[in-house]
């Protein structure tokens, strides 16, 4: 039972979330606070106010940067380079946003990345972004944010303008943003390219931190960690055999019946080497527990083709029980077809599962080409082999080239079909040939995880931070801007099923699965830990930092950008150029983002309901 003042007062839930309900009930008292104060004019001189943000000047810093401006010819280099990574991504920007919102507006189906609490970055309210990763994104953005405006500071000394102040904008306790404040008449007086340059100057030294700190991390830290031994332990179902037997998420499987567990894979082959019902396994090196062997559906795709759900549990297939994946495949066998006794929580059902690869088919790939309808098909045989998952049809195609003949069995809506396709360009993924579809992970399009528990994949999420693995992402995670996409994606990679867990860093829990090595064992495990945190949340925050302020609209930096960019084409056309027609275009475009903005946002959930 709850007691206390927050438990006797009910309030409704803004967007299904009770905190920021509360987030927003302190904010309001705290506005009235600050109007307060300055309506009694007991603000100091030093300290404005706009809105619910206090913004605090100085003048300190000033002759600082005077001395850093010293070589301008470089700053110009460096801030004319900024200027052609700012406008590609304000272009970018402009593009993402405004087909987001044509995919919102056309077919709206809500999903939790598009809720609003999850525009803010804020750890606790945003859904992806747990509390254990506030230290790292606080320190990432005050990194971001010192960065950002000192590039503004360093750039209007060099071209010359003059600074009337600098300072920070706190919402609360929390660092909203850092302002340079230039003088308005040396501002106005300053070249459109010496404008243009101290606009982008910002967005260039985020993107600049974000190199540095990812090559850190991907560097010398990630590479100082390593995978602990044991199966590592990301999830455990109510009610499971793992559950029952007071299994945790973040605890590690490190042995079976006594025999010692390397990783993933071992835990179950050691299962399946046990032929009893009831094992005993230890945790954490130290804890023994007894659990019931089981196979539960860990994840599956929702397709009428197999007709299961995350929680089911498959007790036989073909009446042979089995208790691991692979034996499923090998109770499974040659045939294309199998009998599953399922356990879905109401009772035992049978259900007729074809088994092998479920792959989404390209439009305009080589298999669309060889005469198969886009929409799900299950491959269950590639060339006259038969294939039991997508694994095992990655591992098939990676013996090809491009070119080759290839013949690809399946099933479709429950028909069985067979193509003969001319596979395409090389795979990124699989290095063999392409077959032009997009495969869901596992058999048929489910995972299924012994005991009732979901497994983490450590090495996976380490080889992505550059640490030594392999990654279900071929060489594209291979490449330096590769690894950075993909860590970008990383706090939210579980919705879209590439990996089966978010990842928000070595915290909550998921530092158990990883050891330190090498010459930073000395500093200890938790320092490393840490510092790979702020790393990764500096990278992270920076980029998201220089993509928003590259929106095409006011106030932000790509805004200023876009009215001197367009005023130099206006001076260049052969008919007089006026401040209405440069006034015309940027009241559009930043319109545009907006509306485009809130489309994204508020269309599916008002749109959908």
């Amino acid at each position: 039972m709850d007691y206390g003042f927050v438990a006797a007062v009910s309030l409704p839930e803004l967007f299904g979330s009770e905190l920021l309900t509360w987030a927003v009930v302190g904010l309001a008292i705290y506005w009235a606070g600050i109007i307060a104060l300055r309506k009694a004019d007991l603000l100091p001189e030093f300290v404005g106010a706009q809105g619910p943000i206090l913004t605090f000047h100085t003048t300190r810093g000033r002759e600082f940067l005077d001395w850093l401006s010293g070589p301008k010819r470089f700053w110009r280099a460096w801030a004319n380079v900024g200027i052609g990574i700012s406008l590609v991504v304000m272009v970018t920007m402009f593009g993402f946003l405004l087909l987001a919102a044509v995919s919102a507006l056309s077919a709206p189906q809500p999903t939790e990345v598009q809720q609003p609490q999850n525009v803010l970055v804020i750890p606790g309210v945003n859904d992806f972004l747990p509390l254990s990763a506030t230290p790292g994104l606080v320190f990432g953005l005050l990194v971001g944010l010192v960065v950002h405006e000192g590039g503004h500071g360093l750039l209007c000394r060099v071209e010359d303008i003059d600074i009337e102040s600098m300072g920070i904008a706190m919402l609360a306790i929390i660092p909203f943003g850092a302002f340079v404040e230039p003088d308005q008449k040396s501002s106005k007086e300053a070249s459109r390219g010496g404008q243009t340059r101290m606009f982008a100057a910002g967005v260039t030294n985020n993107f600049a931190i974000t190199l540095v700190a990812f090559a850190l991390l991907f560097g010398p830290i990630a590479g100082s960690i390593a995978v602990a031994p044991g199966a590592a332990v990301g999830g455990v179902e109510p009610g499971t055999p793992a559950d029952d037997a007071g299994i945790e998420p973040s605890d590690r499987i490190t042995a079976v019946e006594g025999v010692s567990i390397d990783d993933n894979e071992e835990l179950a082959d050691q299962i399946e080497a046990t032929d009893t019902d009831r094992i005993t396994v230890e945790l954490n090196g130290e804890r023994p527990v007894d659990v019931d062997r089981s196979l539960l559906v860990s994840a599956a795709v929702d397709t009428d083709a197999i007709d299961l759900e995350r929680g089911d549990v498959i007790a036989a297939v073909d009446g042979q029980e089995v208790a691991t994946e692979g034996e499923l495949i090998e109770a499974v066998g040659e045939d294309d077809v199998a009998t599953l006794a399922v356990d879905a929580g109401d009772g035992e059902l049978e259900r007729e599962v074809p088994i092998g690869a479920l792959v989404e088919v390209a439009d305009g790939g080589p298999l669309d080409d060889a005469g198969a309808p886009t929409g799900q098909l299950i491959i269950t045989a590639f060339d006259g082999e038969r294939v039991h998952s997508e694994a095992e049809l990655n591992d098939r195609l990676a013996t090809t080239d491009p070119g080759d003949e290839a013949s690809i069995a399946g099933y479709l809506e429950g028909d069985r079909v067979e193509y003969d396709v001319t596979l395409g360009d090389r795979s990124q993924v699989t290095g063999g040939g392409t077959v032009g579809f997009h495969a869901a992970q596992g058999v048929s399009g489910f995972s299924a995880e012994p005991l009732g528990v979901q497994l983490y994949p450590a090495e996976e999420y380490l080889a992505v931070l550059g640490g030594d693995g392999e990654s279900s992402f071929g060489a594209f995670a291979d490449s330096f801007l590769g690894k950075i996409g993909i860590a970008i994606l990383l706090p939210i990679i579980g919705v879209f099923g590439t990996l089966p867990f978010n990842f928000a860093g070595f915290t909550s829990g998921i530092e158990n699965f990883y050891q330190v090595q090498g010459s930073f064992a000395a500093v200890g495990d938790s320092t490393v830990f840490v510092l790979a945190n702020l790393l990764f949340w500096t990278g992270w925050i920076n980029v998201q930092l220089g993509f928003f302020n590259c929106i095409p609209a006011f106030p932000l930096d790509g805004g200023h950008i876009l009215r001197t960019s367009t005023e130099a084409v206006v001076s260049r056309l052969p008919i007089e150029g006026t401040r209405r027609m440069v006034r015309l275009v940027t009241t559009s475009v930043g319109l545009t983002m907006l509306f485009s903005f809130l489309a994204m946002l508020f269309a599916p959930p008002l749109l959908a309901g």
